[in-house]
């Protein structure tokens, strides 16, 4: 019963629910915007709730948090803007969809799966919090490298028709990352002698300026272009179509919640791993991935939303941040007198459950608000490109410059959109940038720290790597990925799929 009434305690208090569903609708319109983040919108809350009770405080930054996660999804659909890293890959085939005129049924699609994902998400969190803690604790910093190594290679998955051009952008990227002071040593690295270049160039000025400067520039040469008249009818998708595409749903949803219960990772990497994951196991989608494949929203959108139950079981079970925002969020806890951790479970379970429930409100307001107003939104993509495309510059503009207050990003997002465009004319991804940047200090961090807690020696590194059941799993993947990236492999695969669709034909 004390579980009953824990769960009850946002949903019979009005302030609670009123709270949670301001939140929610405020963070779909925050992530929506491309440099307002939702780590910024919450920090920012903390310093508005600090005299607040506590649970007021986290009912309204559990929902900015939730709804912050789909909102990135809107821009990253319609403009090719994605309002969060979180939603790079929903860009790769919601781009194209509204293009083709289907961009309500790509945002009715995204919101559906969003539920779901979120809601499974929350299951995971609410059942198997303490079981997942545990697997998350046992990585050491050898398999957040294999784990980052695992992310690089989905630059086969990103880079279309040549997998030398997404090699060549996603180890860019990693350049890019590098950038700065080092971390470790505090040496300056390709700085030049340039101090602004000193604290690193940040990865949404970069995601910024090579998905929305260069699409407004590429769209210069068609200004004049009659805009796509959307198709304002298939919004809120059959359920014959969201069970087709369920079963892919959960294993993505399952890839979110164990990546997100991973500290430092999140729905960034969570989104890019389920995308290569559904391209890897979808057999004759109806649509290539990167021209519109429904499969390619159900992926990352699964998966980012399912990240977030799986950021609260490290922080609520063992007081370790999932992702910034619940870093955050144990900040809050602290400043209310709490410590998150294994206490917090025993001797305050009703935190718990609270925001166990929390979430699932704001999951449920996520789907009503999601599905509301999309009719209205979708007309920003029937704007005639001479009103559409300085509308897409401002939001650019003021995205880069929100994120330091720092005229220098809004410089770095303007280059870096002269870059993509002239990348996109000579047919490189732009993807495996940003996957590269943003996996670069991943990469490099957990590399330093697994060969320093084995002496600089690499052979014991390697050998602790066929020791450990768990490390050796992660090596595995990784041969595996590598192994069905060769061409040979895409090959012997086309060939048995034209076997198979020949002998389905035979009378």
């Amino acid at each position: 019963m004390d579980i009953i009434s824990n769960l009850l305690i946002p949903i019979v208090n009005l302030d609670l629910l009123l709270l949670i569903a301001v939140g929610t609708f405020a963070g779909i319109y925050v992530g929506a915007i491309p440099g307002l983040s939702v780590t910024m919108a919450v920090s920012i809350l903390i310093s508005f709730t600090f005299s607040w009770e506590v649970y007021p405080a986290l009912a309204l930054m559990i929902g900015i948090y939730m709804g912050g996660v789909y909102g990135g999804s809107r821009t990253a659909i319609l403009l090719n803007i994605p309002g969060a890293p979180s939603a790079i890959a929903t860009a790769l085939d919601g781009f194209p969809m509204a293009q083709q005129g289907r961009a309500g049924e790509a945002i009715g699609i995204v919101t559906v799966v969003s539920f779901i994902g979120g809601f499974l998400g929350i299951i995971a969190l609410a059942l198997f919090a303490p079981f997942l803690s545990d697997f998350a604790i046992g990585f050491q910093p050898r398999d957040f490298m294999l784990l980052a190594i695992m992310g690089i290679l989905l630059v086969g998955s990103l880079s279309g028709d040549s997998l030398v051009k997404g090699v060549f952008a996603g180890a860019l990227g990693i350049g890019i990352g590098a950038v700065g002071m080092d971390p470790l040593t505090v040496q300056d690295r390709f700085v030049f002698g340039i101090p602004d270049l000193r604290g690193g160039i940040s990865f949404v000025a970069v995601m910024i300026g090579l998905f929305g400067v260069s699409e407004t520039l590429a769209q210069l040469h068609s200004i004049h272009t009659p805009a796509v008249r959307q198709k304002i009818t298939n919004i809120v998708p059959s359920w014959a179509k969201v069970r087709k595409h369920l079963p892919l749903g959960l294993q993505t949803s399952t890839i979110g919640t164990v990546v997100g219960a991973l500290p430092g990772t999140g729905g960034d990497i969570a989104a890019l791993m389920a995308y290569d994951h559904a391209q890897r196991v979808t057999r004759n989608p109806e649509v290539p991935f990167g021209k519109g494949a429904i499969e390619g929203l159900v992926a990352p959108e699964t998966a980012n939303n399912a990240a977030v139950g799986g950021a609260f079981i490290p922080m609520m079970t063992l007081g370790i941040p999932g992702d910034a925002v619940t870093a955050i969020m144990i900040g809050a806890l602290f400043i209310h007198g709490l410590n998150p951790g294994p206490m917090l479970m025993i001797e305050q379970p009703d935190m718990f459950w609270f925001i166990v429930s929390s979430l699932t409100l704001a999951n449920i307001f996520m789907l009503i608000f999601g599905l509301t107003g999309i009719r209205l939104f979708v007309r920003i993509v029937e704007l005639p490109r001479t009103v559409l495309l300085p509308v897409i510059m401002v939001l650019s503009i003021v995205g880069a410059y929100a994120i330091n207050n720092s005229v220098t990003d809004v410089y770095w997002m303007l280059g870096f959109g002269v870059l993509g465009y002239f990348m996109r004319l000579y047919g490189y991804p732009l993807a495996p940038i940003i996957l590269g940047v943003i996996l670069s200090r991943l990469l490099d961090d957990n590399w330093r720290r697994a060969i320093i807690s084995e002496r600089d020696d690499f052979g014991a590194m390697m050998m602790g790597i066929f020791t450990s059941p768990l490390s050796l799993s992660l090596f595995l993947a990784v041969v595996l990925i590598v192994a069905t990236s060769t061409p040979w492999w895409k090959r012997w695969r086309a060939r048995k799929a034209g076997v198979v669709a020949s002998q389905g034909q035979k009378p």
